[in-house]
């Protein structure tokens, strides 16, 4: 069924149905552009709520648990997911939106086009209809009027009372009037053959023609909208594939979740390698009470003599306040070996440095040979540069590298000091006891200490003489050394202690120190400070804390 033949007549409801096909096209287009907009609307949401939960971070920040791994996985799928959403966007904006608009601005040219020829041919058979109808009406008049010359003739010829040149002068007016008909007769002849040709022409092959192109114009357009709506579903289902393996990776990111690993790494990040405190020691007050023999008391053991006196209170303070080691330690400036941190991060951290260390040894190798080849380049070939060019980078690369290497060698010094590979422990103490450790209570998982209160108001107790268990030059014998003793504990002071004695060790109240030797019996251990000197503090001045690795050997 065509256009032509069925609405030959229907010029005007073509002229409606085509202009609502085009408002049809654009409404559609606009349709595809506000869904393109939600699309870049949502993916724009998407990244910057991946923004906001996925902050930049430095390289020390970088998430180790396995939850905020996977956490971080599912936000980067998250951004690929608005990536592919942006994509979506994009090929609507491209594919259907932007070539709805093109084509609707073609239809409208098009069918402009058409009905303007259709109008034309129009107006070209109403202009053959009126000078048809104006040959008519003009062949109309004169036949009347050629009537009106015949009926006056017949009217003079049977009066006999008219002239002779009356009649003549009536029959000469009859004959141009009929002969005016006839010409009349003629032009209207003519005018309605052609009027009648014009008009099966018209709507025979102009009408026809101009309604097969409406139609073939209709018809693409139905045919366009199909092909849009397709790929209006083509650019969604394209992306399905690479939107399906990002939730697959969420899903892979939530199954990688590992409550084990994660509790591994807080041991890891959070072990002081410190051992837990021993039992608390018998406090015996009545040591410098006269006995006799007859006394049926439990005496004091001899090897109990220079423990601690402590205040019965203090130890109810101290469980109380759960002591950190290194909590609230004074605030001193790094150290260049990490001997102020645990053993355990102390290995960690020294174990991270000599990574690094050995990284960049490894690029000033690999520049030091790039610059050895260059200059044998050069050497061989003097046009393309002077060898001795090279000589000061060479040197600085060299230079670099002997520094590296000697701080890669003091760092891996340390870390066998606090694995134990190199230690004289051993040689220089006996086995740990449990007298010194410090109080139950004292000491936490980290290792730190807080204060105890009402301690300004104690007063120390007795106070061992160095020359009953050292004299001065076995004082000086041992701070000879080449070597320095490894550390192997920590220590607060209690009290004061003035350190006047040869090889004894100023110290203030709540000052931290550092264990190098424990007490050997005779009431005094040997410690160092931060500053790095060394001497013994009375062991009933001070609470300590042993590392795990001293308790081992």
């Amino acid at each position: 069924m065509t256009w032509g033949t069925e609405l030959w007549d229907q010029f005007e409801n073509l002229d409606k149905h085509t202009q609502w096909g085009i408002d049809f096209l654009e409404r559609y287009s606009k349709f595809v552009k506000e869904r393109l907009e939600i699309e870049q609307t949502y993916a724009k949401q998407l990244r910057n709520l991946v923004k906001k939960y996925c902050p930049k971070r430095s390289k020390d920040d970088e998430p180790r648990f396995s939850s905020c791994v996977s956490f971080y996985s599912i936000l980067n799928e998250l951004n690929d997911y608005a990536g592919q959403r942006e994509v979506v966007a994009e090929e609507m904006g491209h594919k259907v939106y932007g070539e709805l608009m093109r084509y609707s601005q073609d239809l409208k040219s098009e069918r402009k086009q058409h009905l303007q020829e259709g109008r034309k041919a129009q107006q070209y058979l109403d202009q053959c209809w009126k000078q048809m109808d104006n040959s008519k009406k003009k062949f109309e008049r004169e036949c009347k009027e050629a009537e009106k010359s015949q009926m006056n003739y017949d009217r003079l010829d049977n009066d006999i009372n008219a002239t002779k040149s009356e009649v003549e002068k009536a029959k000469s007016q009859l004959y141009l009037r009929t002969h005016s008909a006839d010409e009349s007769k003629n032009e209207y002849a003519a005018q309605l053959q052609n009027f009648n040709g014009e008009q099966w022409k018209h709507f025979n092959v102009a009408i026809p023609q101009i309604f097969k192109n409406l139609q073939d114009m209709d018809e693409r357009r139905t045919v366009k909208l199909g092909e849009t709506y397709r790929s209006f579903a083509d650019v969604e289902r394209r992306v399905v594939p690479i939107i399906a393996k990002c939730l697959e990776g969420m899903v892979t990111a939530a199954k990688a979740v590992d409550q084990r690993k994660d509790s591994a790494i807080v041991v890891e990040s959070f072990k002081s390698g410190f051992e837990p405190p021993g039992d608390y020691p018998f406090e015996d007050y009545s040591q410098n009470l006269s006995r006799t023999g007859s006394d049926n008391t439990i005496s004091t053991p001899k090897n109990e003599v220079g423990v601690k006196p402590d205040p019965k209170h203090s130890i109810s303070k101290t469980a109380k306040n759960k002591l950190w080691l290194f909590g609230k330690k004074p605030k001193a400036p790094s150290l260049e070996d990490f001997s102020h941190l645990p053993p355990e991060q102390r290995r960690k951290r020294l174990q991270a440095r000599i990574d690094e260390l050995s990284k960049e040894l490894q690029k000033e190798v690999d520049q030091r040979d790039a610059l050895n080849k260059m200059k044998d380049v050069y050497e061989k070939n003097p046009q393309m540069g002077d060898p001795q060019s090279l000589q000061p980078k060479i040197s600085e690369t060299m230079c670099n590298m002997e520094k590296l290497r000697s701080e890669i060698h003091k760092n891996e010094s340390w870390l066998s000091e606090v694995e134990g590979k190199v230690s004289t422990r051993g040689d220089r103490r006996p086995s740990s006891d449990v007298n010194h450790h410090a109080p139950h209570g004292r000491e936490s998982p980290e290792g730190s200490y807080t204060d105890v209160p009402n301690q300004e108001h104690r007063s120390p107790p007795h106070q061992p003489d160095p020359r009953q268990a050292h004299q001065p030059d076995e004082f000086d014998d041992e701070f000879d050394d080449d070597d320095p003793l490894p550390v192997i504990g920590h220590c607060k002071a209690l009290y004061s202690f003035d350190g006047q004695n040869e090889g004894t060790l100023l110290m203030k109240e709540n000052e931290v120190l550092y264990i190098i030797e424990e007490d050997k019996g005779d009431g005094w251990t040997r410690a160092r400070k931060q500053s790095g000197e060394e001497g013994y503090v009375p062991t009933s001045y001070v609470e300590i804390t042993m590392e795990k690795n001293s308790k081992d050997s």
